[in-house]
């Protein structure tokens, strides 16, 4: 009973933020020509190191995997070491766990396989960071200050605002036709409060870049297995018409 209980717990905290990730919009599509680009890959790091390792960590990721995005020691230390004196150090933070929930209301989750734990039936984990990094708005309501489309509620504030600017949300209230009773609030888009640093496409190319590196963290070697999967599947193609024309040679002769 007790190993049940256990279970059922586990089940729930691993759900939990999977089935919050669900609610809101339907997600946008992530550009996964990113992940194939080390230009779009070393940006999103920069971008990681610079304003999201500040609440967050990646504890799962050591400093010097960067190379594998066409970094050197040298650039890895000079330009995105900023809570460790050691190449080899994961990416963690000395953020005390007791302010960040009294600061968000939770501690901010660790980021290494934050993409891959995010999928759902509207997408991958991509296809929802994508989404959720580029709609926030402006709500009073909130203690922040900031609301999301793609995680209604959220409790992180919108770090990249001076990127993109503010904006509130406009919506409109529809009556069903076919009764009074019903309304549902419909979503119109965004209303510009004041302009950010960057364009509308330069902030979500820049967002898309973050996204990819935050895919690319939750499995550095993917592209070399990719890569190495394609060669086994070619080798399995012609050694199975090279077994194919055997078995026919050595059974031709027997009735």
């Amino acid at each position: 009973m007790k190993k049940c209980f256990l279970s059922l717990l586990l089940m729930f905290g691993l759900t939990g933020p999977i089935l919050s990730a669900e609610t809101g919009i339907p997600w946008d599509r992530f550009p996964k020509e990113r992940m194939t680009d080390l230009t779009a890959l070393q940006s999103g790091a920069r971008t990681f190191v610079n304003h999201c390792l500040n609440c967050h960590s990646a504890a799962f990721m050591r400093y010097n995997r960067l190379r594998d995005i066409g970094l050197t020691e040298e650039q890895i230390k000079s330009n995105l070491m900023f809570t460790t004196d050691k190449v080899g150090d994961t990416m963690v933070v000395s953020q005390n766990p007791a302010q960040a929930k009294e600061w968000f209301g939770a501690n901010p989750p660790d980021l290494t396989l934050i993409a891959r734990s995010r999928s759902g039936s509207k997408g991958t984990g991509a296809d929802y960071l994508y989404t959720f990094l580029r709609t926030y708005y402006r709500d009073d309501s909130r203690p922040t200050g900031w609301n999301n489309l793609a995680f209604p509620n959220a409790g992180m504030p919108h770090v990249l605002w001076e990127w993109q600017g503010q904006r509130k949300a406009v919506y409109e209230t529809r009556v069903d036709p076919h009764d009074a009773a019903k309304s549902t609030l419909t979503f119109l888009g965004f209303e510009e409060l004041s302009k950010g640093t960057m364009s509308a496409q330069k902030f979500d190319e820049s967002i898309a870049d973050l996204v990819a590196y935050l895919q690319w963290m939750g499995e550095p070697g993917q592209a070399k297995r990719v890569r190495v999967g394609v060669w086994v599947l070619l080798f399995l193609g012609v050694f199975t018409i090279i077994a194919w024309r055997l078995n026919a040679s050595y059974w031709k002769n027997i009735k």
